[in-house]
């Protein structure tokens, strides 16, 4: 099922857009390399490469993307209840990788993607919903209060920065 919304379209991936959502993990969180330092920024670039972590998460998740002319430009995936992480608790489901081109921010589609995870986890029935976001993530941390989210709790630095953990609670 595709979604057309400002003339772009809205999709579920699979396998084989992972060039494509690879590429834009890179063009989307490459932007804040200048605000970590070069041993963090390495690390998120690794992470950002790293084709096995990709296909896991691909395969764990639900990924709704936004596509601009048959080529990616916003992604966002939903994890659902019972994987745990070593900050998400098995009985939630979480939403991870939301990134959008910055030629395309300010149009709308990280929020579109979010909603439709929140959807996603109300249609599956999930109880409570939870992500992470940085403090140099702002237009996100905006977008995620926006639409509901509450900060639970500030949870270990991550890449030498700040992070919280925010949960909606869908029950």
């Amino acid at each position: 099922m595709s979604i057309n919304k400002n003339n772009f379209t809205y999709r579920t991936a699979s396998l084989s857009d992972k060039e494509q959502l690879k590429s834009l993990g890179i063009i989307s969180y490459g932007q804040f390399y200048n605000v970590l330092t070069p041993e963090n920024s390495k690390i998120l670039n690794d992470n950002l490469n790293n084709d096995d972590k990709l296909t896991e998460l691909i395969n764990l998740s639900t990924c709704y993307i936004c596509e601009d002319q048959d080529v990616i430009v916003g992604m966002a995936h939903i994890i659902p209840n019972g994987n745990p992480s070593d900050i998400f608790k098995t009985e939630w489901s979480y939403i991870r990788m939301v990134g959008v081109n910055p030629k395309y921010q300010g149009q709308g589609i990280a929020k579109s993607l979010t909603q439709m995870c929140i959807d996603k986890a109300k249609q599956t029935k999930e109880k409570t919903i939870a992500l992470h976001t940085s403090e140099f993530m702002c237009a996100a941390r905006h977008i995620y209060e926006s639409l509901g989210f509450k900060i639970l709790q500030e949870i270990d630095p991550r890449l030498g920065k700040k992070y919280w953990l925010y949960t909606l609670d869908l029950s």
